[in-house]
């Protein structure tokens, strides 16, 4: 059983995938940290850099929401994917 999860990719993100978003394919129930870590593999240091911390742990300025929704109010980086969910990994939002 496959099912698929659109990624939105926002500024810095934007530049270093090249893409606004796109569509991953998972042969099998992922988390959201799962999913970014495949993301990893795929686009490398650059990505990783941005996302990851130097313990591997998702930088705390960055925003993950699943279909609108923080993942702080789900399960965190535990939350299950499902087929059509809509992943966007958001950049601090500055103020002023």
């Amino acid at each position: 059983m496959t099912l698929k999860v659109t990624v939105r990719f926002f500024t810095t993100l934007r530049e270093i995938t090249g893409k606004k978003e796109e569509q991953i394919e998972l042969s099998r129930p992922t988390t959201v940290g799962s999913l970014l870590k495949q993301l990893s593999k795929k686009y490398g240091k650059d990505y990783d850099d941005y996302v990851f911390d130097e313990l591997g742990d998702v930088r705390g300025h960055l925003q993950i929401l699943v279909n609108g929704q923080s993942i702080t109010a789900l399960r965190g980086l535990k939350t299950q994917l499902k087929d059509g969910d809509q992943v966007a990994v958001l950049p601090p939002v500055g103020g002023g």
